[in-house]
């Protein structure tokens, strides 16, 4: 079985304690290499090692950082098909997703941060009558990027990209869950010769790894994608330290469907928006909201739609629904749609796990579910499930639909589907949302601000926002006589 390292310093290196973690396949339920359960220790050694390293990193000129930026992008890619397999592998993801969207992804967060941040004004003047003011904005020192098991590469390299561009190093931890991009991440900034300690990769126990990392006093700012429970204690125990911190959190995400929408167009995007990557993207739509003239049409042709899906092994071409990620993830998502039928909805597809035969009958498969006849006040529609789960809730009019819609402690995103541009656009305006997309979903121009309100986040991600966060800005003053 193989055993995972760090990455350190440039080199690869066990963890002090010698302690080690199961990987689990998803797809299979078994276990296919152990990955560290890093300590305090390898931590310190990890923000060391980055300190060392940002004198010089940082007084590389940015051309000369894109052009590690754009080597890093490269060499991605030319193993693309390589790691959508252990995207796949290690996510339950079907390979065609891993393969078209979360690798190609990780390539553009290099290649776009390596040409965006030469936009950006590290430095410029303010004057008038009485001052000369230089305004410079200048990289922190050492930060952190934590990111999540559903998109591991893809969010990895969308934290570390900026972090570099602006001149930080960086103590990366991705998920334990899903490790093995991020391992092999360390060989691509090796073999694009990136200097040693610009970038470690811790890995490990956030109750281990992760606490010892952000409560660092080396690390400058944290970086952090995942659940919400876990952004609050990153917020409680980085606030006496006066940290930078980013939180993209979770979401309990409305689709707003009127009558007069392109149907067709709609049909297909909300199946693709609800279920894609099992619902593990917290992106997707879980509450589907349909204006009740067009209620019971929507509800016989989704059903029928999601009940064609394909649950099957995700090395499959053919695979539409793949595994979810965990054990204990399954059993969550299990328990919600119990909840769901204690809490008076019906289940009009789906429901069920599903055992795959061949490689797959231990694998952690469920039924792609719709839920209907429940009112968004009930746990079900108020709490972030982050599965293969939807309701649909009809409406009657645009003021119901902005009251259901910011019902909830969440505001990460929401669809808006309807011909009317000028009605889409009162509601965007009036939906509590950080993204919100009309007649589209996951359509990503990289230098807008990307984030959400409520307890779905803090801060912003994307364009000027995160190379705005990974910098300090200071103020020289010169009076003029």
């Amino acid at each position: 079985m193989e055993l995972l390292s760090n990455f350190i310093n440039g080199a690869y290196v066990n963890p002090k304690s010698n302690n080690y973690l199961d990987v689990f396949e998803p797809a299979t339920g078994q276990v296919y290499c152990q990955v560290p359960n890093s300590n305090g220790d390898d931590i310190h050694l990890a923000v060391n090692s980055a300190i060392d390293a940002f004198p010089e990193w940082s007084s590389l000129s940015l051309d000369e950082r894109s052009v590690f930026l754009n080597t890093i992008a490269e060499m991605i890619e030319s193993r693309l098909d390589e790691f959508a397999k252990y995207e796949s592998r290690d996510t339950g993801k079907p390979i065609s997703l891993a393969r078209s969207v979360d690798i190609p992804r990780a390539v553009s967060n290099f290649r776009f941060f390596a040409e965006y941040a030469s936009q950006f004004e590290f430095e410029f003047n303010i004057n008038n009558d009485s001052s000369h003011n230089t305004v410079i904005r200048s990289p922190l020192g050492p930060v952190a990027c934590i990111s999540p098991w559903n998109l591991p590469l893809y969010l990895f390299t969308w934290k570390i990209a900026p972090a570099l561009i602006t001149g930080n190093t960086v103590v990366a931890k991705p998920s334990e869950l899903t490790p093995f991009t991020a391992f092999k991440f360390g060989e691509i900034c090796k073999d694009a010769g990136l200097p040693a300690g610009v970038l470690n990769i811790i890995h490990g126990q956030g109750m281990t790894a992760g606490d010892a990392l952000i409560s660092h006093s080396g690390i400058k700012a944290i970086s952090f994608t995942g659940g919400t429970d876990t952004g609050k204690v990153i917020a409680t125990k980085s606030a006496p330290m006066f940290k930078k911190i980013s939180l993209e959190m979770g979401g309990k995400n409305p689709a707003v469907v009127f009558s007069d929408c392109d149907y067709d167009t709609m049909l297909e995007t909300v199946v693709k928006s609800s279920f894609s990557n099992q619902g593990q993207i917290c992106l997707c739509s879980s509450r589907i909201m349909v204006e009740e003239n067009i209620y019971n049409k929507f509800r016989k042709d989704f059903v029928e739609k999601v009940s064609a899906l394909i649950v099957g092994d995700p090395i499959e071409d053919s695979t539409q629904i793949g595994s979810i990620t965990s054990k204990p993830h399954l059993d969550k998502v299990m328990t919600y749609i119990e909840l769901a039928q204690e809490e008076g909805g019906t289940i009009l597809t789906g429901g069920k796990p599903v055992t795959i035969k061949g490689r797959c009958e231990g694998g952690w498969f469920v039924e792609p579910t719709v839920i209907d006849g429940l009112i968004n006040s009930c746990r079900t529609n108020q709490e972030e499930i982050f599965g293969p789960i939807v309701t649909i809730i009809p409406f009657k009019d645009e003021g119901e639909a902005i009251d259901i819609s910011n019902d909830t402690e969440y505001g990460l995103s929401a669809t808006i589907w309807t011909e009317d541009i000028d009605k889409a656009t009162r509601l965007a305006r009036n939906i509590d949302a950080g993204v919100i997309w009309i007649n589209c979903w996951l359509v990503r121009d990289l230098r807008t601000p990307f984030g959400g309100m409520k307890q779905s986040g803090m801060g912003r991600e994307g364009g000027t926002e995160i190379l705005n966060f990974f910098t300090e800005p200071k103020n020289i003053c010169e009076q003029i006589s």
